[in-house]
């Protein structure tokens, strides 16, 4: 059993108030139903209780969020394990409206201050990001996208968007549930312009969600829209050349993604 799937143990199902409750894996993990709570596995103890401390008092407009829960002595985090309610719905591929929860979302969040922890990250995605800003330059395996992110770094110019907290991974982790409004049930914070955030969202879906290309054309109102893009587009593409599980199929969604952007630079 790989470590994504084994379930939480009976002291943090208990914790959380779902001691009776039998796990079940969601959508092939990392986090397990437990009755009305949903139990995910919290790499970094200061991030999962920022990520609490934020949703439960953020409120969106016409959004569902995950509620944190507390365990019975008031922790966010129990064992490596973070609860939040159980919230219904599924991922589908509605990528326009995806960008439009992430336009909702980052107003709300635009006044939140930086968190801490951000500077310290040195994991992959952390690094990636720096890259594609240009804030720190790390070996890139050429052939998993290295050598395109070094000819796409070429057309970076100066922008003047303002750095915010977003949540910089919403593809594929909006729910959808019939005419009830979309969920987000995490958030994976970052520093950066909220039009960055929306970026990724249709740098993802034009890599591996099937989405046509009018998806670009269709936001262009964003400020500085096709800079915002090429930095979304470099920090994938350094995600991939950083990542093990980076396979030669999703480098090629990169590519695609690619030759869609670049008209636009």
């Amino acid at each position: 059993m790989s470590d994504a799937a084994v379930p939480p143990p009976a002291h943090v199902r208990a914790a959380f108030g779902a001691r009776a409750a039998e796990p079940e894996l969601i959508d092939g993990g990392p986090a397990w139903r437990c009755g009305d709570v949903a139990l995910k596995p919290a790499g970094s103890p200061a991030e999962a209780a920022w990520v609490a401390t934020t949703l439960d008092t953020l409120n969106v407009p016409d959004l569902r969020l995950g509620r944190p829960v507390r365990s019975t002595d008031g922790r966010w985090v129990v064992g490596g394990w973070a609860a939040m309610k159980y919230v219904s719905g599924r991922a589908e591929p509605r990528h326009d409206e995806v960008v439009a929860v992430s336009v909702r979302l980052h107003q709300a969040t635009a006044d939140l201050p930086r968190p801490r922890f951000l500077a310290a990250r040195t994991d992959v995605f952390a690094l990636a990001d720096r890259c594609a800003w240009g804030e720190t330059s790390v070996p890139l395996d050429h052939d998993r996208g290295g050598r395109l992110f070094d000819v796409l770094a070429a057309a970076r110019r100066p922008i003047s968007l303002k750095p915010q907290v977003v949540h910089g991974d919403l593809f594929g982790n909006v729910l959808f549930s019939g005419s009830a409004p979309p969920a987000i049930i995490d958030f994976v914070p970052y520093w950066r312009p909220a039009e960055w955030a929306a970026a990724v969202i249709v740098v993802d879906a034009l890599a591996w969600g099937g989405a046509d290309q009018g998806i670009l054309l269709r936001w262009t109102h964003l400020p500085e829209w096709p800079q915002a893009l090429l930095r979304a587009l470099l920090f994938r593409l350094a995600v991939h050349a950083l990542h093990p599980s980076s396979t030669a199929q999703s480098l090629r969604g990169l590519d695609r993604a690619a030759h869609q952007i670049t008209r636009l630079l």
